[in-house]
C-alpha cells in the first residue's frame, strides 16, 4: 500500500502545480485581452507591441509574434503563419507533465492488484502448510487483506483520472481561447491595413 500511497503523492502535486500555473496562465491572458483589445481596435499597433512585449503571459507570445509582423507586412497570412508557430511552443508548454496524472492513477491500480495477487499467493502458500481446522479462517482473512490493496489502488486512482480529465479540460479551454484571441486580432489587423489601403 505504501507504493501507491507514494504514487497517488506525487499525482497529486504534479496536479497541483499544473492547477496553478494553468489558472495563472488563464488569468494572465484574459487581463492581456482585455487592457489590449481597446489599443488593437484604435488602430494603435505600436503601443499594442508595446504592451504584448512587455508582457509574459502565452496570449503575449503569441500576439507578439503577429504584431512584429504587421509592422513589416501586411499580409494576412504572413501574421496567420507566424501566431500559428508560436502556438506550437505554446501548447506543449501548457500540455507539459499532465499526461503524468493520467499514468500515476494507471500506476495506482495497477499495483493495487499486484498487491491483491502477491496477497492472494501469500494467503495460498500459508493455507497449504496450516491446520486442516483452520484453513477456512486463514484463507478469509487473507483474502481481505489482499483485495484491500485493490480497493486502495482504485481510491487512489479515481481522484487521480478525474483530475486529469479536468486538467485536460481546462488546457483545452485556453487553447480554444488562445484561438479565438488570434483570429479576432487578426480581423482587426486586416481591417485597419484595408483601411490604409482605402485611405
Amino acid at each position: 500500500m505504501y507504493p501507491i500511497l507514494l504514487v497517488f503523492a506525487v499525482g497529486v502535486a504534479i496536479a497541483f502545480e499544473r492547477w496553478v500555473q494553468l489558472s495563472r496562465t488563464r488569468n494572465k491572458n484574459q487581463k492581456l485581452w482585455e487592457s489590449l483589445q481597446p489599443v488593437l481596435a484604435g488602430g494603435e499597433f505600436d503601443n499594442a507591441r508595446e504592451m504584448v512585449n512587455k508582457d509574459d503571459s502565452a496570449l503575449g507570445q503569441m500576439l507578439s509574434m503577429g504584431l512584429a509582423y504587421q509592422g513589416a507586412v501586411r499580409r494576412r497570412e504572413d501574421i496567420e503563419i507566424a501566431m500559428e508557430e508560436s502556438m506550437m511552443e505554446i501548447i506543449p508548454q501548457l500540455e507539459k507533465r499532465t499526461p503524468y496524472v493520467a499514468l500515476f492513477s494507471n500506476i495506482a491500480t495497477l499495483l493495487g492488484l499486484l498487491g491483491t495477487i502477491m496477497g492472494l499467493i501469500a494467503a495460498f502458500t500459508a493455507v497449504a502448510n496450516a491446520n486442516p481446522a483452520e484453513k477456512a479462517d486463514l484463507l478469509s482473512a487473507s483474502i481481505s487483506v489482499a483485495m484491500n490493496t485493490t480497493a486502495f489502488g482504485l481510491i487512489a486512482a479515481i481522484p487521480l483520472l478525474i483530475i486529469h480529465a479536468m486538467l485536460t479540460t481546462t488546457t483545452a479551454r485556453i487553447v480554444d481561447s488562445l484561438e479565438m484571441v488570434a483570429v479576432k486580432a487578426l480581423n482587426i489587423i486586416s481591417h485597419s491595413a484595408k483601411r490604409v489601403d482605402h485611405g
